[in-house]
């Protein structure tokens, strides 16, 4: 997406679809107007709002997370004593690892 922005950084703006695709092609060809195409039929006032129109920032929050959290792989380094606020650091502990 930030080469499609460098390349567009000449572009009058406000610019509507079509201006972004011509202004595209003439200075690099067909390499973005396939991703351009993509665009809705508006004026774009920015190139940021380009960006958004494209690759929305904000996540889709229609959909759940489908990431689940992992299961603990067992206890901290050090044991019990990473969670106690009172262990003197970097004291060795009996029976310690």
């Amino acid at each position: 997406m930030a080469e499609l922005q460098v390349l567009l950084e000449g572009v009058r703006l406000p610019a509507g679809k079509r201006e972004l695709l011509d202004y595209a092609y003439a200075e690099n060809g067909h390499r973005f107007t396939s991703l351009l195409r993509q665009l809705p039929e508006r004026e774009f006032r920015s190139l940021d709002e380009v960006s958004e129109a494209l690759r929305p920032v904000q996540p889709d929050r229609s959909r759940p997370d489908p990431r689940e959290p992992k299961p603990e792989s067992g206890k901290p380094p050090g044991g019990d004593a990473y969670t106690d606020a009172s262990a003197e650091p970097g004291a060795v502990r009996e029976g310690g690892p």
